[in-house]
C-alpha cells in the first residue's frame, strides 16, 4: 500500500511550547505598553467569542492594546506589590486580575472607554454546559421550520418526531431546556436549529488606573478588599 503523503512524522524537538520564554515576552510587551499608554483597566468577560473580541480590539487598535492570558503573568508584569510595581499604584490593578479577566491599556479618555464597553454586547448561540436563560418548550404538532430530511437528525437529538404526509411532526410536547439549568449537547444543537441565541458576550470594566487616580467600577468591590488580599 502506498504511503500517504500526509503521514509525516514530526519530532518532538520541532514542536513549540508556551514556556518561560513565551511568558517573558508577554511581561516585556506589557511593560513596554505601559510606557505608551496613560490608562490601564482590568475587565471581565463572559461567554467569550474570540472573533467578536477581535472586532472590538480592531475598533480600538489605534488608541489601545488588549492583553488576555495568564492572570499571574499579567500580575507580574504590573507588579504584585508596591515594592515591585512598574508605576505607583499598579499593584492595586494587578490584584483585580482574577478569573475570566483581561487588561486594557489605552490613551482614550475615561468617558470614551466607559461608553465603548457599555455599548458592547453580542448575542450568540449558547454552548454545551451554558446555563439556560429561559425555558424553551415545543408544543405537539407540525414543526414547519424543519424539512423532512431533518427528521432522522431531530430524533437523534431526543425529539419525539415522525413524518406525517412529508411533514415533520412532534408527537408530544417537548422541553428543550429549563431556565437556570446547564444545556446538554442535544439542547444546544436544537436551540441553534431554532435560531434561539441564549449566550451574551459581554465585557465589564472592573477598575481603572491612571497616574493620578484609581477607580473601582464593580459593585461589592472596594480598595480595602485588595489591600487586605
Amino acid at each position: 500500500m502506498p504511503k500517504s503523503k500526509r503521514d509525516r512524522p514530526v519530532t518532538l524537538s520541532k514542536t513549540k511550547k508556551k514556556g518561560r520564554e513565551h511568558k517573558e515576552l508577554i511581561v516585556s510587551a506589557i511593560k513596554q505598553a505601559l510606557e505608551n499608554y496613560d490608562n490601564a483597566y482590568v475587565f471581565t468577560f463572559e461567554n467569550m467569542r474570540n472573533h467578536k473580541l477581535k472586532a472590538f480590539r480592531d475598533q480600538m487598535k489605534a488608541s489601545s492594546r488588549f492583553f488576555l492570558g495568564s492572570n499571574k503573568v499579567m500580575q507580574i508584569s504590573l507588579g504584585k506589590s508596591a515594592a515591585d510595581e512598574v508605576k505607583p499604584g499598579l499593584h492595586k490593578l494587578a490584584k483585580f486580575l482574577r478569573g475570566d479577566s483581561g487588561l486594557l491599556l489605552t490613551t482614550l479618555p475615561k468617558e470614551e472607554v466607559e461608553r465603548l464597553f457599555a455599548q458592547f454586547e453580542e448575542h450568540d448561540f449558547a454552548r454545551t454546559g451554558s446555563i439556560a436563560t429561559e425555558k424553551i418548550e415545543l408544543k405537539q404538532g407540525p414543526l414547519d421550520q424543519f424539512t423532512h430530511e431533518m427528521e432522522p437528525f431531530l430524533r437523534k437529538q431526543g425529539l419525539p418526531v415522525r413524518l406525517n404526509k412529508g411533514e415533520v411532526e412532534l408527537i408530544s410536547d417537548f422541553v428543550v431546556c429549563e431556565e437556570g439549568k446547564p444545556l446538554s449537547p442535544e439542547s444546544s444543537r436544537i436551540l441553534r436549529l431554532l435560531g434561539i441565541k441564549m449566550a451574551t458576550f459581554r465585557l465589564q470594566l472592573v477598575c481603572r488606573w491612571s497616574p493620578d487616580d484609581f477607580d473601582v467600577y464593580r459593585e461589592g468591590l472596594d480598595l480595602s478588599d485588595i489591600e487586605s488580599s
